[in-house]
């Protein structure tokens, strides 16, 4: 009976130390690599619809190595491998560089379905009016694709969540690091990775209602 209290008592008093790593870790490192692997999916996504060849190839490429090789793979390489050309890149920029490259990777073909999906129409009623290419992408089918890569996007944003466990290996201090740190000095650690699990969860619960939430928005949005 000792030891269950004794469990319930460390679980009660690690469970904020650990809610609060996602915060101010985990939640943070999560919005920076997708903001950036956005972008970065967005330009190799318009690279993938370009007529060039080279251009095309190079982004074929790109994703290629990116759904082709393990995160953690990606993860070591930039931080553990650049060392060995000359190029050293601190825990938290290593994580964000790969974290960002795999969010392109995966979300830019995301993109370009979306893009693909937008009637050829629009794009040609908008260069009756005098719309550039250009402009009409960024007026016209920018914001139709967006409202269809929103369920994928955010599932890609869900995923990187509980990715972002893998920077514990290159001491990013982050939700699961903070789980460990207290489970090698409990020495509890069925119990703290529970922890961790039940924390990801609730985490991903509340990101899954705001996706839906959002979803219900855009379609209300179209409806009108």
């Amino acid at each position: 009976m000792s030891f269950v209290n004794e469990s319930l008592q460390l679980f009660l008093e690690s469970f904020w130390p650990i809610v609060w790593g996602g915060v101010s870790g985990t939640i943070p490192l999560a919005l920076a690599s997708f903001a950036i692997g956005l972008v970065l999916a967005l330009a190799v996504a318009l690279m993938r619809l370009s007529r060039n060849r080279v251009v095309s190839g190079v982004a074929r490429f790109y994703i290629s190595v990116i759904r082709g090789t393990p995160l953690l793979v990606q993860l070591f390489v930039i931080f553990y491998g650049l060392p060995a050309i000359g190029l050293v890149i601190d825990p938290w920029p290593s994580a964000i560089i790969a974290f960002s490259l795999n969010v392109g990777g995966y979300a830019a073909e995301v993109i370009r379905a979306a893009i693909l999906s937008v009637p050829r129409g629009q794009w040609e009623a908008a260069y009756t009016i005098g719309m550039s290419p250009a402009t009409t992408l960024r007026r016209v089918i920018l914001p139709q694709a967006a409202r269809v890569s929103v369920p994928p996007l955010s599932n890609t944003f869900i995923s990187l969540v509980k990715d972002t466990s893998l920077a514990s290996l290159i001491l990013v201090t982050e939700l699961f690091r903070v789980a460990q740190q207290i489970a090698a000095f409990s020495q509890q650690f069925m119990l703290l990775y529970l922890e961790a699990a039940l924390v990801y969860w609730l985490f991903c619960l509340a990101l899954s209602g705001g996706q839906s939430a959002l979803e219900r928005r855009l379609d209300r949005h179209v409806a009108h």
